[in-house]
């Protein structure tokens, strides 16, 4: 069962599910779920390794941060990959998984965004891959709402999220063991 705003409502007031959402989505968010906003843009550089019990993300580069104060933009150049943050922080109780999608003016520019699942017991950040598809740059706006979060109701016994990006860390800083 996919909740809706009035309960969602009721769980970032109770639980503090969602933290810095935008004063749209606290007020009058659209359909059954909160947009949540593009925080952060990282650049990958170096390797990367995934074995079957360790793995080494790629190092990063913060190239783009949101802040309140200034209005900025990020151009997107055709076949380019990027991780993205979000600015708002979650933490998901143990009845609550988080799905994503991108918002439907990331695709129609030629954008993507990969997503994954969002496990009960994760709380921080969001980290998503975000990509330009397209054949066009495109430039999008710090802060700009890019993925909308739809929050389903889990029946039954889950285990708790218990992974290494617990927190909200976007790559590792050496080669690790996996959980």
């Amino acid at each position: 069962m996919i909740l809706g705003v009035d309960k969602l409502h009721k769980l970032v007031q109770d639980k503090n599910l969602v933290e810095n959402l935008c004063e749209r989505e606290l007020e009058n968010p659209e359909g059954a779920g909160f947009d949540l906003r593009l925080g952060e843009i990282y650049k990958l550089k170096g390797n990367s390794f995934l074995g079957v019990d360790e793995r080494k993300t790629p190092d990063i580069e913060l190239i783009a941060k949101f802040n309140s104060k200034n209005k900025e933009t990020f151009v997107f150049k055709p076949g380019d990959y990027y991780l993205m943050k979000t600015i708002e922080k979650v933490n998901t109780p143990e009845d609550i998984l988080i799905l994503f999608r991108p918002r439907t003016t990331i695709f129609r520019s030629g954008m993507h965004i990969i997503t994954g699942n969002c496990s009960p017991g994760y709380c921080g950040e969001l980290t998503f891959g975000i990509v330009n598809m397209g054949s066009i740059e495109v430039e999008i706006e710090m802060g700009a709402r890019v993925v909308h979060a739809m929050f389903y109701k889990v029946e039954g016994k889950t285990n708790l999220y218990r992974g290494q990006w617990q927190g909200g860390r976007v790559t590792t800083d050496k080669k690790e063991k996996q959980i």
